[in-house]
């Protein structure tokens, strides 16, 4: 006799259909329509059972990563030792030792991440745009949970601050899409050209992107 795993029941108003996701710590969650009968969340468990296991394997792949960083966080391609000192109420870095609040350090973390962003984004926005012969409205950092950068019709940039807790060719890889999106604001054949001509491997970066940027947070959920 097999079981089905526990799971945490929500109803919404704004729910069409029975949607079924896995947290970051691992708990399963069933998103019911407001009137939908309850044996619909017991039905939708059992249906997707392989697909939670390899979700649920996958999350408990990721919090080990985090939890193997020990006293560390990736800065592109840099180890910063995070050294916690008692009052310290802001984040500063001295070499690759990076001097954090003794409590609950990662809201101002956080903060010294976004500040540091605007100074490694806009150097390569700049050479980016310079290339491409084309300018941009003004950039923007972000924390979206799984969008690393868009572009908009104006000539807007926006990235996610966490990229840079990937490695540089990351980063470098995200500037140069989104920057080619003010030539072409699309997905189509000129588009994936032109990257492809500016970033050769972009497709790696793509696959890495996939398959890391779920460990691109400062501690598990």
């Amino acid at each position: 006799m097999s079981s089905s795993p526990a799971y945490a029941l929500r109803r919404s108003d704004r729910a069409r259909r029975v949607r079924v996701s896995v947290r970051e710590d691992g708990m399963v969650e069933v998103v019911l329509p407001r009137r939908a009968p309850e044996r619909l969340a017991d039905e939708a468990i059992v249906e997707l059972a392989p697909w939670i296991a390899r979700r649920r394997a996958e999350v408990a792949a990721v919090r080990a990563r985090l939890a193997a960083r020990g006293d560390t966080l990736p800065y592109l391609d840099d180890t910063l030792t995070l050294r916690r000192e008692a009052g310290r109420t802001r984040v500063h870095r001295r070499g690759d030792t990076l001097l954090v609040p003794a409590t609950d350090p990662d809201p101002a973390i956080e903060r010294w991440y976004r500040r540091a962003a605007r100074t490694e984004v806009g150097p390569r926005v700049e050479e980016a745009t310079a290339a491409l012969g084309v300018g941009f409205e003004k950039i923007t950092i972000r924390n979206q949970r799984s969008r690393w950068g868009s572009c908009s019709a104006t000539g807007a940039l926006s990235f996610n601050w966490r990229l840079l807790l990937a490695p540089a060719e990351i980063l470098d890889y995200v500037v140069w899409h989104e920057c080619c999106h003010l030539v072409h604001l699309d997905h189509s054949p000129s588009f994936w050209g032109l990257l492809a001509a500016h970033r050769p491997a972009y497709k790696a970066e793509q696959r890495w992107l996939r398959r890391h940027g779920a460990t691109l947070v400062l501690s598990p959920g």
